[in-house]
């Protein structure tokens, strides 16, 4: 029991993870309708942020998180200032080959400027840290990652649901032309969504160096989870693309425990294409 329990305990703190990353995909893909295949991408730019203020200037992830969200919020308004106004109103297909080309050229930069080594960040404040729940051992770095989850997601939630500017996010998600009739600026919408989508993803990758190596792929695997989180969530819903990260941490920390480690992928998109025939839109959608 208490070896499920910790399997468990480890499942979710991933999901929690998993859903931070998600969510700023999920705000992007429900009111832009674009795929950002970059997504994964900008974690690692996150990354090396957090990692480069700790090496340089001796700043933990607890506080580079902040700049890291910062910068990688300053990004995805550049891409949308930059790549995705151009491809609104064409075909779907125009954003997602813009940003995987976004997507190699900056996997690409950074191969060349930091080479493809795994790169660490020694004595961090939560680096090692654990706390005994009896016999279960919960990992300080992933629990904070877990705490700051719950309170991104729970403002962004906030913010869509309760302020002004949500209901004009959302307004301008259900019909764009008549957004605009009602006064709303929707090319400022694009552009905040695009960099709040960035700034989630920010800072989830802000603080992954207190105990994850930073690498030019290590966003790849991130960013897939993210999407199956997303679709299997339901297309733009918040709390789907929570729950369904959730499900993922879970389906892959017992199936790598309890089948195979190599089987644990296989798990997760199993659950995911076992949603999708029973629920096309996902858990939530509509």
């Amino acid at each position: 029991m208490t070896i499920f329990l910790q399997v468990a305990l480890d499942g979710l703190l991933n999901g929690m993870l998993y859903a931070l990353v998600a969510v700023g995909l999920s705000l992007i893909w429900g009111v832009m309708d674009v795929i950002n295949f970059a997504h994964g991408d900008f974690l690692m730019i996150a990354m090396y942020v957090s990692y480069w203020l700790g090496f340089l200037l001796r700043i933990d992830p607890l506080l580079s998180w902040i700049a890291s969200g910062a910068f990688v919020f300053l990004v995805g308004a550049l891409t949308y200032k930059l790549i995705i106004s151009h491809t609104i109103g064409k075909s779907s297909m125009s954003a997602l080959l813009a940003t995987f080309g976004l997507a190699m050229v900056v996997k690409n930069f950074c191969l060349n400027r930091f080479s493809p080594n795994f790169k660490i960040l020694q004595e961090t404040v939560l680096g090692g840290k654990k706390i005994m729940l009896g016999e279960v051992i919960l990992a300080l770095p992933q629990f904070v990652i877990a705490v700051f989850a719950l309170v991104v997601i729970g403002l962004v939630y906030y913010l869509i649901k309760q302020t002004r500017l949500g209901w004009a996010i959302q307004a301008t998600a259900m019909d764009k032309e008549a957004a605009e009739l009602m006064g709303i600026r929707t090319e400022h919408i694009y552009l905040l969504v695009f960099g709040l989508g960035g700034a989630c993803v920010g800072i989830g990758g802000g603080l992954l160096p207190s105990y994850l190596a930073v690498h030019p792929e290590v966003g790849g695997l991130f960013g897939l989870i993210a999407f199956v989180c997303v679709a299997m969530g339901g297309f733009g819903s918040i709390h789907g693309a929570l729950l369904a990260a959730l499900l993922i941490g879970l389906v892959e920390a017992l199936a790598g425990m309890y089948i195979a480690p190599v089987f644990k992928y296989v798990a997760v998109f199993g659950l995911y294409l076992v949603v999708v025939m029973f629920r096309p839109k996902g858990l939530f959608g509509w």
